[in-house]
């Protein structure tokens, strides 16, 4: 399957797994023909209708190719590939859960030990910026800093994964502990852990899975 192709299931699935509706939120991957570009979802247009050939080619001056514009996010996408090398695809949702925090301006405090998977004690939330803007791709790189996934306040959210496979396992996950964080709000005030015990997971999170 070529990368085109697989951007395009990775999109497809993220609306099988209840994180995008219509046209919303977007996919891309680094390419694996060229060092300096990537892959990225087009803008507009319903996933369930795109071909492998929709799928638009960009190089991180921002320039793309092909017969369709990419998603109007693209700016955030080149950002993270130019900033972050160890990322190689790149998932933006507006799934229900991590919307309703990011519409509240929340971030994720450490509610739960596997908040750690996402690089640290909690997951942040970027300020509002317009959608498309160079502002709203400067706050989304400073809310990853160390972290492979943030919310976007009154948008969404970011995850980032070392391919197309590992990102959208990830933010299937991270919409999970969005709803398990938006459940325990209903209820009252978190209960956390304690910064010591969530350094101690961390730790054990370098070593965590198939290595």
């Amino acid at each position: 399957m070529t990368l085109a192709a697989q951007v395009l299931a990775t999109a497809q699935a993220m609306t099988a797994a209840a994180l995008n509706r219509g046209t919303a939120g977007n996919v891309s991957a680094r390419s694996d023909t060229a060092e300096d570009g990537f892959l990225i979802t087009p803008t507009g247009m319903d996933y369930a209708e795109l071909q492998p050939d929709d799928i638009v080619p960009m190089n991180l001056a921002g320039q793309w190719q092909g017969r369709r514009k990419p998603s109007s996010e693209w700016r955030f996408h080149r950002d993270i590939y130019r900033a972050r090398p160890e990322f190689g695809a790149i998932i933006h949702a507006h799934s229900p859960f991590a919307t309703a925090l990011a519409c509240m301006a929340l971030e994720i405090p450490a509610f739960h030990y596997m908040i750690a998977r996402f690089g640290g004690a909690d997951v942040r939330c970027a300020p509002y910026a317009l959608f498309g803007s160079q502002e709203l791709s400067d706050a989304a790189l400073a809310a990853l800093a160390e972290r492979s996934a943030c919310l976007l306040a009154h948008h969404g959210m970011i995850v980032c994964g070392r391919d197309l496979k590992q990102a959208l396992a990830l933010a299937i996950e991270f919409e999970t502990l969005c709803e398990q964080y938006w459940r325990v709000l209903q209820i009252g005030t978190p209960k956390l852990i304690p910064a010591e015990e969530m350094a101690r997971v961390l730790e054990r999170f370098a070593g965590y899975g198939q290595q």
